[in-house]
């Protein structure tokens, strides 16, 4: 995947962003099914995991952590899904906060460094394995897991044996400031804040007054909307404290088990210029930056493509490195 080279008819970052999500296969067959659990949260709210069971009991567990308004539904889920049914391995798909279909209960949702939330996730998800378990994580979730992998350091092994980032803005505001400006903010940027307000409009009446609600509906960037939103309702005191606290870069160094960090340099949501060198990163972590890719795209082969060669080389870093 670190000499991947995206098909001739898909030139381009945009193309090889858009056209994955909407057009390529995630897999040749149907997707499995998958079996839901809700699970209480220690402060009275709730998450729901979406799992598909392994034949073996004792089986490996592939733990994937979706992005930004993800789910388990969204295409690279259910390629990862795939190959972890190929390996007959267990997946689990924890969702954020508000993001299984139900807004969740307490006046807060989720953000790129919920570290702590994560945490939470791995342990209950590794109890009662016989061996650790492997995660990845895919854009924002790619940054959380990371950020959990950072401040748990040396106990990190304990609960996962390795951890993958796949196209995670690692560096927030370089991302953030990205998906603000052109093209990203009249396309993908619309497209957040189309679900995002939605769900914050939700929250809102769930608990009046969390928010300046008209303020909220104005905003264009996510800039804004984590200005308004995410940032004070989770302890941070504007968006440029967020984006600073919540980046995995800064901190790489400090992982202590095999972690992989891909980008593809021609994401549009994540400028190269931000990705880190090998000067920036510790012994435990590696990275493929490809010249190709998009944002979670990676689509193989002839029209209209599929998505299947990310997962299959990320699960087999993975395999090798524990």
């Amino acid at each position: 995947m670190q000499h991947f080279r995206a098909p001739r008819w898909l030139p381009g970052g945009n193309l090889q962003t858009i056209w994955p999500a909407l057009f390529s296969r995630t897999a040749p067959q149907p997707p499995p099914a998958y079996r839901r659990e809700r699970w209480p949260t220690p402060d009275g709210d709730f998450v729901d995991v979406d799992f598909i069971d392994a034949a073996d009991p004792a089986a490996p567990l592939l733990v994937l952590f979706h992005g930004l308004e993800g789910s388990s539904r969204s295409h690279y889920a259910l390629a990862f899904a795939h190959r972890a049914a190929a390996l007959g391995w267990a997946y689990a798909v924890p969702h954020f906060r508000g993001c299984s279909g139900e807004i969740n209960l307490a006046p807060r949702a989720y953000h790129s460094g919920d570290h702590a939330e994560v945490g939470w996730m791995l342990e209950r998800l590794r109890a009662g394995r016989g061996a650790p378990l492997r995660a990845v994580g895919v854009s924002l979730g790619g940054n959380a897991l990371l950020r959990w992998a950072e401040e748990a350091g040396d106990t990190a092994s304990a609960t996962a044996g390795a951890v993958a980032a796949v196209c995670s803005p690692i560096d927030l505001a370089a991302g953030g400031h990205a998906i603000g400006q052109g093209f990203n903010r009249q396309v993908y940027t619309r497209m957040f804040l189309r679900t995002m307000k939605t769900k914050a409009q939700q929250k809102w009446q769930q608990h009046p007054g969390l928010f300046d609600r008209e303020r909220l509906r104005a905003a264009r960037t996510l800039y804004d909307f984590d200005n308004l939103f995410t940032a004070p309702l989770h302890g941070f005191r504007d968006t440029d404290d967020y984006w600073r606290r919540a980046s995995a870069k800064p901190h790489l160094q400090r992982i202590r088990i095999p972690a992989l960090v891909l980008n593809a340099r021609n994401d549009p949501f994540v400028p190269a210029h931000s990705l880190p060198g090998p000067h920036e990163v510790g012994r435990y972590v590696t990275l493929w930056q490809p010249a190709h890719g998009g944002h979670v795209g990676f689509p193989q082969g002839r029209f209209p493509g599929h998505v299947q060669s990310l997962p299959e080389a990320v699960v087999a870093w993975l395999q090798q490195a524990c």
